[in-house]
């Protein structure tokens, strides 16, 4: 019986030291992270905080053209002679944003796109600024690769896989019996400084515990795709993404225009939201119209693709998430699930509130372990009698 006690105690010693290291070494970082990636969820609206000239003001004016949009783009960058990716909005009041990808300024960086803002009633280009050096996407690049580039991501990968450990060992270590759970579930009022503080911690930790594995699992495998993904795979196939050639005649037939692949698109899935529209990046390129059918998780990025022939019009490929098998599934819930998305407005407050207990968890577990240490400085004598207590009576004199 008292080895059983003592092998206890020991393994909780251990957990309380693997708790309290990886708290100390990289409670910051988790932190940094948490407060990040709690900004993060409403991004675009922060956006648009930061910088009002992107909010287009009520308007009785038609909306302009894709073709029309697309050829303001060309007017404004005419060197920029490859394809763009265009974001088309729900909301009547926020602009179009292009992205051209790989351009030469930023080509030595992993991504940075150049991002233009286009006021879809006139055409007018309300913003044109390069990924990351902006705040928001510099906040982005921040939360998911410690502005590191590659090697960040790694790095990532590797302290969200702590942050799991850290998450485990707490839960572990704050488990309680069955007849205690009701006490352990609640704030203790009228308590004192240092029980408030411990309180805040477990409860923090305890209550956002499912949210916290979910971002951590889906954290990891997001910032490490490539080790990631062939694992799912092994478990079924994954699907490789389509990359259709658009027919060139001898004619040199014209390219149809935004407008009409979109319609080719939309004819497919009529009952789908409009996403993105990519533009061919050279003559043998195609038009991907990308679209949102209802229930996909992910509002912004959804998995329904309809890839158009730039000169004829035909369909040349489809995608649609009903046809994916179970690893590629599992891929499309990733980053929904990690923005919160995935659950509408509830789930992103969901992650929101879990970023920003992040830097709480960290303040209250350093105040913690202050507290105890003080504790051990003031008390000496009580550490060394508790570690070893007096002899009986009987044993004294032996």
């Amino acid at each position: 019986m008292k080895s059983t006690a003592n092998k206890k105690q020991a393994r909780r010693q251990f957990w309380l030291a693997v708790h309290l290291y990886l708290g100390l070494s990289l409670g910051f970082i988790i932190a940094l992270v948490g407060l990040t990636g709690s900004l993060l969820v409403f991004y675009i609206d922060l956006d648009e905080w930061l910088n009002p000239q992107l909010i287009i003001s009520e308007s009785s004016a038609q909306r302009q053209s894709y073709e029309d949009i697309f050829q303001a783009l060309r007017r404004a960058e005419p060197t920029r002679q490859r394809g763009w990716r265009l974001e088309i909005p729900d909301d009547p009041r926020r602009a179009i944003t292009a992205r051209y990808y790989k351009p030469q300024e930023t080509e030595h960086h992993g991504f940075a796109p150049l991002m233009l803002s286009v006021d879809p009633y006139t055409g007018t280009v309300l913003a044109n600024r390069f990924w990351g050096e902006f705040a928001m996407t510099w906040l982005y690049d921040l939360h998911y690769k410690l502005l590191l580039d590659n090697p960040g991501k790694i790095l990532m990968a590797i302290v969200g896989g702590l942050l799991l450990m850290s998450v485990i060992s707490g839960v572990y270590l704050w488990w309680p019996p069955l007849h205690k759970l009701k006490s352990a579930l609640s704030l203790k009022r009228h308590a004192s400084r240092e029980r408030l503080n411990y309180d805040l911690h477990k409860l923090a930790g305890v209550y956002s515990l499912i949210v916290m594995l979910v971002l951590a699992v889906t954290g990891v495998a997001l910032e490490i795709p490539q080790y990631v993904n062939p694992i799912l795979g092994y478990f079924s196939p994954l699907q490789a993404s389509p990359a259709p050639k658009s027919a060139i005649t001898e004619n040199k037939p014209a390219r149809i225009s935004l407008d009409q692949a979109v319609a080719v698109g939309q004819a497919r899935f009529p009952q789908a939201r409009l996403c993105w529209i990519e533009t061919p990046h050279d003559a043998n390129g195609s038009y991907r119209i990308n679209l949102r059918q209802a229930g996909e998780p992910s509002q912004r990025f959804p998995k329904t693709n309809v890839w158009v022939d730039q000169y004829s019009g035909q369909v040349l490929a489809v995608s649609s998430p009903d046809e994916l098998g179970g690893s590629d599934t599992v891929i499309n819930w990733l980053h929904p699930l990690h923005t919160g998305e995935a659950f509408g407005l509830t789930g992103q407050l969901l992650v929101l509130v879990a970023g920003l207990l992040c830097p709480l968890l960290f303040l209250t577990g350093v105040i913690r372990w202050l507290q105890k240490r003080r504790g051990r400085q003031l008390h000496p004598r009580h550490q060394q009698s508790a570690k070893n207590p007096p002899l009986p009576p009987a044993l004294q004199n032996r």
